[in-house]
């Protein structure tokens, strides 16, 4: 993509000239350019469904995707989506008039779901569960009827390990947000292409651009989510030994089965010693990463 002229994308109008600024742009893009090739999300010809929520996580997405389509290294059709689910106070011209001005093509769907959470939810829990299965099946149906392979969703690197530590603690599990997976159903992708990149860096980006921020609190303050407690551990860990998030989103990329305690994963039971004798006094090497050194 070009900085200077008419060739310009427009949602790099305004930008910043700032040297920090153009370093901040060029990692957002390497980090998501890095998570595309590295999970295997490119499709020649494909379409993808981008999701919209207002944020400042969806606009880095959006204009990352198309600063990548631009330089010509994403070579898919790209449709940005909003689903109203009809919060209370949602500013429901704010995306259609931004995604008009920017020349994106976009679809803008209405379903008020939720109504149907604060109906269906018991007073006092939190209305994430179901409000987050609402909305996914309603982007997997427009998926389906625009004709696209696949949903794009910008959920970043500390949503990832916000993820992992809310079902260690609470779910009894390791488990998080995969940057690649195929819905239950078999017939479309999830892709996360910003799982690399640092919330920090959004926030920062977004904001240098203007771009119109919808508050995420429409559905209530909801105190007590699991993942605002989650969250406030993270900032404090960072505080106190910066770069700590990055290193444990490392630990999730490097995972030993060996050292971990789920026979699913690795044969424990048939792990077997390798003592040399009268038959076999020089036994077969283990493979290198049979079993991971011991620390």
């Amino acid at each position: 993509m070009h900085d200077d002229g008419d060739d310009i994308h427009p949602l790099f109008h305004g930008a910043p000239k700032s040297t920090e600024f153009k370093k901040l742009r060029k990692r957002i893009v390497q980090n998501t350019r890095e998570a595309i090739e590295h999970y295997g999300m490119v499709q020649p010809g494909a379409r993808w469904l981008v999701c919209l929520s207002g944020g400042k996580d969806s606009y880095t997405l959006l204009a990352v995707l198309h600063e990548l389509k631009w330089r010509g290294l994403l070579p898919v059709d790209i449709l940005a989506c909003n689903l109203d689910q009809g919060q209370p106070g949602f500013p429901a011209t704010v995306l259609p008039e931004f995604l008009e001005k920017m020349g994106v093509p976009h679809r803008i769907e209405y379903q008020d779901t939720y109504s149907i959470v604060v109906d269906k939810v018991p007073q006092g829990r939190t209305f994430c569960a179901l409000c987050s299965r609402l909305r996914r099946g309603n982007l997997y149906r427009i998926a389906r009827e625009e004709g696209c392979c696949a949903v794009v969703l910008g959920h970043h690197r500390d949503d990832i390990l916000e993820t992992f530590f809310m079902n260690l603690f609470h779910g009894g599990r390791l488990a998080t947000m995969p940057p690649k997976l195929v819905n239950e159903e078999g017939d479309l992708f999830v892709y996360r292409p910003l799982a690399h990149v640092a919330e920090a860096d959004c926030e920062r980006f977004a904001r240098a651009l203007n771009y119109p921020i919808i508050p995420c609190d429409l559905c209530g303050s909801q105190d007590g989510l699991q993942r605002v407690q989650v969250k406030a551990i993270l900032d404090q860990w960072e505080k106190n030994a910066p770069g700590r998030r990055q290193v444990m989103f490392k630990a999730l990329t490097n995972i030993r089965p060996s050292h971990m305690l789920d026979p699913g994963l690795f044969d424990f039971r048939g792990l077997d010693l390798n003592i040399p004798d009268a038959e076999n006094p020089q036994p077969e090497k283990r493979q290198k990463n049979d079993i991971p050194v011991l620390r």
